[in-house]
């Protein structure tokens, strides 16, 4: 019987964590922008399912980069 490994442990998936409604406010009021003005992910990726976040749920991405460590994106999650 075969084991279901999981999307989420393979190195070359950065860390997707969905953002509590405090965080987004804080980060639409840093930015000066409106929830609809973020980048999309379809509800449909395999980490959005993976990670069980709803439409409207805004999700922080964190990758590692060689020049700056950590660089963190935000997309919001549609249909």
């Amino acid at each position: 019987m075969k084991k279901k490994v999981s999307i989420l442990e393979h190195e070359l998936v950065p860390l997707h964590e969905v953002m509590t409604e405090q965080e987004v406010t804080e980060l639409l009021k840093r930015y000066k922008i409106r929830k609809e003005q973020l980048p999309k992910i379809k509800i449909s990726d395999p980490v959005i399912k993976e990670i069980k976040a709803k439409e409207g749920d805004v999700v922080k991405i964190t990758r590692n980069s060689r020049t700056a460590e950590k660089f963190l994106s935000y997309r919001l999650v549609t249909k």
